[in-house]
Formats: structure tokens, C-alpha cells, sequence
């Protein structure tokens, strides 16, 4: 017959086991009702690697002008691929948020409302924060874009990015660099081309009356910011070889990753290699690294 100890040890032994069980049922039941199963760091990448366009859109109502967001939904278009999520945040009860009522309708922009539950905090700025990270577990989103000129999403920012997945955001030119340097590419709305809602029907206007446009011969002519001039020509210089010549990949490479918020887009060019022609700033090599291959564009800083 067993000892009054030994029996004690059973019991107790038996109901660690017992709570150590329960510990676990309760773990899974909690990662299905969050949508998944595994941690994040074990999310399946193979959506990532198959090429996945699945964008979403965030919107910060408060910092970002209502009548720009057309031009930014048809960059996103043209660059990222179709946005299969678009959603707007703010207090749709504060009467300086009414603007966004005929873009909200016209680009099918799902409008989140959040009260401001305290003076100075901006509930609808968090419940952006966690959408994103949400939205990136439950959809295998390969991108995301941030609309705003706010630098609190900067944090957002970086933890979407470290997750793997793309981020890109659009904001004002006042938008502090810290934000911009998070995104993988960072585009100044006032570079984007305005789009403004409009509910009024068109008149059809008669041809003749419509003014013709002026061309000038000079139109392609860039006029570039000294400070961007510098930037283009730090760029070549730390990509170059030994007589100064670098890789135009290379160059745009290190643009990128120092100036996320940098496109020639904003000079009205699609094309990098254009883009750097048309500047007049570098001189240019067209070279083939051998028979029936490519040819291959090296730039070099003019002197100054």
C-alpha cells in the first residue's frame, strides 16, 4: 500500500499535468481566434515568393488632403497593381473630416470611425497601427501603403517591413524624414498629379471652343533642385569605379536605399535611365559585356 507521501506526489503530479494540458488547449483556442495557427516568424512565404499582388491601402484621414487621394489610388494602380484593400481612419463626427465624403464614395474607400475617447489622443491613428499588422497575418498581403504625413506610423512602418512584406507610403512634403525612411518607396503627394472629386454632371463641351495647347521646344528641358543635383551626383560617386564611372543600376540602387522618397516620376520621367539623360548632369557609356548581349549604361559626374 502506498504511502500518505506518495500519494500526495501523485495527485500533485497529476494536476500539473492537468493545468499544463489546459495551458495548451487554451494557446491553440487563442491562435485560431486571431486567424492562424503558427507565430508570425513561421507565416507562409510562399505567397511572398509566387509573385502575390494582394495590396492594401491605409488611409489617415487627418493627415492626408481628401482631394489629392484619386491621384494617389491611380499611382498605387499604375505602380503596385490593384489595391484589393482600401480603407480610411478618423472621427467621421468631426466636421473638418467632411471633405472626405465624395472621395470616400467615389474610389469604394471603406470609412473606419474611431472616437477620440480622451483630449490629444488619436484612437483612429492606433486602430490603423494594428489593422496593418493585422491585415498582413490574415491576407498574406504582399504590400502595404500608408497614406499620411504623420511620423507615428513610422514604427508601423518598420514592423510590416521586418515581417517581409513591402511598404510604401504617401505623404505631404512636410513629412518627417524618419517616416520616409522607413517605407521600401516614399512618394510626395504635391508630385502627384491632383484629382479632385467631382458629382456635378459634364457638359459636353464643342471642340472649337476648347483652347489648343502651347508647345515649346524647351518642354523636356529638367529643372532639377541643387539639392537633388548633389544627391544624384553622390550617388554615381559611391558606386563608381576607379575612373569614375558607375553601374546606372547601381546608381539607382543606392538612391533607393538612401532617399526611399526620391522618383523620377516627379521630373516627368518613368524611367530612371531617362530620367538621368535628360538631366545633362553625367556623361553616358552604352557598353555590351560581349556578343549578342545587352548593352549595359555607365554614368559619369561632369566636372562642375
Amino acid at each position: 500500500m502506498a504511502s500518505e507521501t506518495q500519494q500526495r506526489y501523485a495527485i500533485s503530479a497529476n494536476g500539473g499535468g492537468m493545468r499544463a494540458a489546459a495551458g495548451r488547449l487554451l494557446i491553440t483556442a487563442g491562435a485560431r481566434l486571431i486567424g492562424h495557427t503558427a507565430p508570425p516568424q513561421e507565416v507562409d512565404r510562399a505567397a511572398f515568393a509566387r509573385g502575390s499582388t494582394q495590396l492594401a491601402v491605409l488611409i489617415d484621414a487627418d493627415n492626408a488632403p481628401p482631394t489629392k487621394i484619386g491621384a494617389v489610388l491611380a499611382a498605387v494602380t499604375h505602380r503596385y497593381g490593384v489595391a484589393h484593400i482600401k480603407r480610411a481612419y478618423g472621427d467621421w463626427s468631426r466636421p473638418h473630416l467632411s471633405g472626405w465624403k465624395h472621395p470616400i464614395l467615389a474610389y469604394s474607400i471603406r470609412p473606419m470611425h474611431h472616437f477620440a475617447w480622451s483630449i490629444g489622443k488619436n484612437a483612429s491613428d492606433l486602430a490603423m497601427a494594428v489593422d496593418a499588422v493585422d491585415l498582413l497575418w490574415a491576407h498574406n498581403l504582399s504590400a502595404v501603403v500608408l497614406v499620411s504625413s504623420d511620423a507615428d506610423f513610422t514604427g508601423v512602418a518598420m514592423r510590416v517591413r521586418e515581417s517581409g512584406c513591402q511598404v510604401y507610403g504617401f505623404g505631404e512634403l512636410k513629412t518627417p524624414q524618419p517616416f520616409v525612411a522607413a517605407c521600401d518607396e516614399f512618394t510626395h503627394i504635391e508630385h502627384l498629379a491632383a484629382l479632385v472629386v467631382d458629382d456635378r454632371p459634364q457638359q459636353p463641351q464643342n471642340p472649337k471652343t476648347q483652347p489648343k495647347l502651347k508647345t515649346s521646344a524647351t518642354s523636356d528641358a529638367l529643372r532639377i533642385p541643387p539639392e537633388i543635383a548633389t544627391r544624384l551626383r553622390q550617388a554615381v560617386d559611391d558606386s563608381a569605379d576607379a575612373d569614375g564611372w558607375a553601374h546606372l543600376g547601381a546608381v539607382g540602387h543606392a538612391l533607393a536605399t538612401r532617399y526611399p522618397d526620391f522618383t523620377p516620376k516627379a521630373y516627368g520621367h518613368t524611367k530612371f535611365g531617362k530620367f538621368i539623360k535628360a538631366s545633362t548632369l553625367f556623361e553616358i557609356q552604352n557598353r555590351s559585356p560581349g556578343v549578342g548581349k545587352q548593352k549595359v549604361t555607365y554614368v559619369r559626374n561632369k566636372p562642375t
